[in-house]
């Protein structure tokens, strides 16, 4: 809080700022400012935040015109309804995390953000939605010509990338399934990738990330990947499917990773195997059989429990790779 005010009292400081991370609710033992690529401000989760605590931030906002990248990370116990706080907001972001709710403050804000290209949303609202279930006010659409440059989306609901994807540049989408039953989730699949057929760009990089992995349903996911244009000509990395285990429906499997030519980096859920791979021999045979059909591939992350393993492919040598940050695969352009 000390930081924002300080911000607030001297612009010629806040005018060097271009990046600023804030935590509200950290699990951090103290309450101390923190700074690591630009500057911090974080509150324990155990503590109630301070008096005052979102109109400082907000009046600190109104000083940063140069600020180009915001995180705003918001804990379990406290509130994300501030979303007030980006109200008149001079700053135009090139990337932001966002943990605060979507409502028409959020959606006003984005709407001002002509140079946002990469984004991070917890929350979404589908303007259609009924009003007994959310009042009106708490939601609105943005416009079609919004957000121009959003090239690399990552949101928890695949409705949020439904609305986002059509007419928008987007190489790079990190979401989640909502729905647990085959149908519901079916139905979803078909409707987020006819929306991200309305994208003006070709993705390179797709994480969709699931409840439950089935190999049934992620072979018809493949399937829906490989037969829609904007994700099976550029796709460099492709997230998380189920491997399945039988010889024939594994070859299928494969036989659709063929038509991914640009292909060379694949995360594929092992948790259903007896025994479940775990050396580097396992690792190594999987990866090789993987290769004879996909030979793009140089890297492949085997998930067992959410616990991930990569091996990489250099060479003509299989290795653990335990320098590489699974998490973020998804983002680099290999």
């Amino acid at each position: 809080m000390l930081l924002c005010t300080t911000l607030t009292e001297q612009p010629r400081v806040a005018a060097y700022v271009d990046a600023l991370t804030l935590h509200a609710g950290s699990s951090s033992e103290n309450g101390s400012e923190e700074e690591g690529e630009g500057e911090g401000e974080e509150v324990p989760h155990d503590e109630v935040l301070p008096q005052g605590y979102w109109m400082t931030i907000s009046l600190a906002f109104r000083k940063l015109s140069r600020l180009r990248y915001l995180n705003i990370h918001i804990g379990h116990d406290v509130p994300s309804s501030n979303t007030w706080i980006l109200d008149n907001c001079p700053f135009h972001l090139r990337s932001f995390h966002c943990d605060l709710d979507w409502d028409t403050h959020l959606v006003k804000f984005l709407e001002t953000q002509a140079d946002l290209d990469d984004l991070y949303i917890i929350d979404y609202n589908d303007s259609l939605m009924d009003a007994s279930v959310a009042p009106p006010s708490t939601t609105s659409p943005l416009s079609a010509n919004s957000l121009p440059k959003l090239s690399t989306l990552e949101c928890t609901f695949t409705e949020a990338a439904a609305a986002l994807a059509p007419q928008r540049p987007l190489i790079r989408l990190k979401t989640c399934f909502s729905r647990s039953d085959p149908d519901a989730k079916r139905i979803e699949m078909t409707n987020l990738f006819a929306k991200i057929q309305l994208s003006t760009a070709q993705l390179r990089s797709l994480d969709i990330a699931d409840s439950t992995y089935a190999e049934s349903f992620s072979v018809e996911l493949l399937s829906t990947i490989v037969g829609t244009s904007t994700t099976a000509h550029q796709l460099r990395y492709l997230g998380t499917l189920a491997l399945p285990i039988a010889g024939r429906e594994r070859l299928r499997f494969y036989g659709m990773l063929m038509r991914l030519p640009r292909l060379d980096c694949i995360e594929v859920e092992v948790s259903g195997w007896q025994p479940v791979p775990s050396t580097l021999a396992a690792f190594r045979a999987l990866a090789s059989e993987l290769r004879l059909y996909c030979p793009t591939v140089v890297m492949v992350v085997f998930v067992h429990e959410f616990e991930r393993t990569v091996i990489t492919y250099m060479d003509g040598v299989y290795r653990i790779d335990e320098e590489v940050g699974p998490e973020l695969l998804w983002r680099s352009d290999q």
